[in-house]
């Protein structure tokens, strides 16, 4: 999936426009397509995430922009000026590691101030630009240490606060959390979208965490093998993924065979392999016919009493608890398996024993019919 070249639908405009590249490396039999065709245009101060598994070509992709790749074909836009071949360090453009490159023998505040150096700005400027980006990353009263005596978590705000010095019109921001544990992890996902908020810079995201995207995030490109597969905001991505990659790629999601039974205008019935049979919502990009499958989140699936109308009977086969939830694993009785995720709550009785006959239901637009 490609999205337009240009976005005007709301007087927004494209800081990036990313037009029909794609990334060859090698030659011959030891070729290799890191990028197929990628189209994809991102607006002006919008937090867009690049996210797919490993190897998908998201940081290629980032490279591309940033001038350390050079297309094979297809063109980078910046602000519509045509960057495809402009070196790096002409780029308005600054980039965050993940290994963050800092200078552990220079203090926090000249760590911040070594890009503008050599970019030959006044003293006065690169004083009032550090004492800016200090206060914004919180880092003022750590400015006199050396970055090899504050934690991971400081290096972080301070690799930020040296890429973001400049002004550039561009952050992107390759996987800078991943080294980080859990805790601050989340902590830094808070502070990222609120620098991007306060200096209203585009940020690009490079993850493979999909919590991340989901919670950081505008914008969301889905990859994989080389190519954007869906470009939508986290909401759109997760209620309306437009495949089985994407589907199964961010959260998770229940896949049953099924049917085409009948199709009406807003919704579809399907039957499955046992007889049993369901809702779910019409696609509206594709006429489904035969056989296909139905997506629907645990967290949409209800359990209720066995005989229940207007379920599907089904046997729990396994219980985990999360603390916060409590999975129940279910089998139908043509053998498909799935899930169901229930919040869990002071007072509430456990009803559904393993073993327990029950009858499972969800709401009809809670379910897909997905292609691939």
């Amino acid at each position: 999936m490609s999205e337009a070249a240009t976005v005007d639908t709301a007087n927004t405009t494209t800081a990036v426009d990313i037009r029909g590249v794609s990334k060859i490396f090698g030659a011959g039999s030891d070729a290799f397509t890191a990028l197929d065709d990628v189209s994809v245009a991102i607006r002006e101060n919008e937090f867009f995430t690049l996210l797919g598994p490993s190897g998908c070509g998201k940081t290629t992709l980032l490279r591309l922009i940033a001038g350390f790749e050079h297309a094979t074909r297809g063109t980078v836009l910046l602000y519509g000026e045509d960057i495809s071949d402009q070196p790096p360090y002409e780029r308005p453009v600054n980039t965050v590691f993940q290994s963050y490159a800092l200078f552990p023998h220079l203090t926090v505040a000249q760590n911040v101030s070594f890009g503008l150096e050599m970019l030959g700005r006044e003293k006065s400027e690169i004083r009032e630009a550090v004492d800016r980006m200090l206060k914004l990353v919180r880092m003022e009263p750590m400015r006199n240490r050396r970055t090899e005596q504050i934690s991971g978590g400081q290096q972080q705000r301070v690799a930020l606060a040296r890429a973001l010095a400049p002004r550039p019109k561009v952050l992107l921001l390759d996987e800078p959390l991943s080294a980080l544990d859990l805790k601050l992890r989340k902590e830094m996902q808070g502070e990222l979208k609120r620098l991007q908020h306060e200096t209203g810079i585009t940020f690009i995201f490079v993850t493979h965490d999909q919590e991340e995207a989901l919670t950081m995030s505008d914008r969301v490109a889905v990859m994989n093998e080389g190519r954007i597969l869906q470009v939508g905001s986290p909401r759109e991505i997760y209620d309306r993924p437009g495949d089985r990659f994407v589907a199964s790629f961010i959260g998770e999601m229940n896949f049953l065979v099924s049917k085409i039974e009948s199709v009406e205008s807003d919704r579809v019935r399907v039957v499955f392999p046992g007889g049993a049979a369901a809702f779910a919502e019409r696609p509206k990009d594709f006429e489904p016919a035969g056989e296909v499958t139905l997506a629907v989140r645990p967290e949409y699936v209800r359990i209720e009493n066995a005989g229940t109308p207007d379920t599907l009977p089904a046997t729990v086969t396994e219980k985990v608890y999360f603390g916060t939830d409590t999975h129940y694993h279910l089998r139908l009785h043509d053998g498909a398996e799935l899930v169901s995720r229930l919040q869990n709550a002071r007072g509430r009785e456990d009803t559904h024993p393993v073993g327990d006959r029950v009858g499972v239901r969800w709401a009809t637009g809670s379910a897909q019919i997905l292609k691939g």
